[in-house]
């Protein structure tokens, strides 16, 4: 039984300064197209400013998340960061989140919960372009 790796790189715009993005469509589409269906999947975001998280999509839910880190990690605070460039915020929220999100594959299926969503956390927007690289690896 051979093993395979099989890659898609996306891109997406954001709107707003603060915004999450589902991307759950694209890794699902990503692990048809490559035909694997048994191994592994990384959801990867190469970006510093912005993070991968994996839980429920409802509006008020993904508000919810937002306002938590503008409460934790506020924007407003004095950074030293932000003296370069007004995201140090942003910086620190990613690197407390994560990048990069690992699913089992399982039957040609990504395994997640029911109400499980990928999503795309955007901590300094708007951006023309936030990368998504997906990775299936398996047989």
């Amino acid at each position: 039984m051979g093993c395979g790796v099989y890659v898609r790189e996306y891109s997406v715009s954001t709107n707003k300064r603060f915004e999450v993005v589902k991307i759950t469509e694209l890794v699902e589409n990503t692990v048809k197209e490559s035909g694997i269906r048994n191994g592994y999947v990384l959801v990867f975001i190469p970006h510093a400013t912005a993070a991968v998280i994996v839980n429920e999509y409802e509006p008020n839910v993904a508000s919810d998340y937002l306002e938590w880190i503008k409460k934790y990690v506020p924007p407003d605070y004095e950074w030293r960061h932000n003296t370069i460039d007004n995201n140090a915020h942003a910086h620190i929220a990613s690197s407390i989140i994560g990048a990069s999100r690992i699913f089992p594959l399982i039957d040609g299926r990504l395994v997640r919960g029911v109400w499980q969503e990928i999503m795309l956390l955007e901590l300094d927007g708007p951006r023309r372009s936030r990368r998504i690289v997906v990775e299936v690896m398996g047989s």
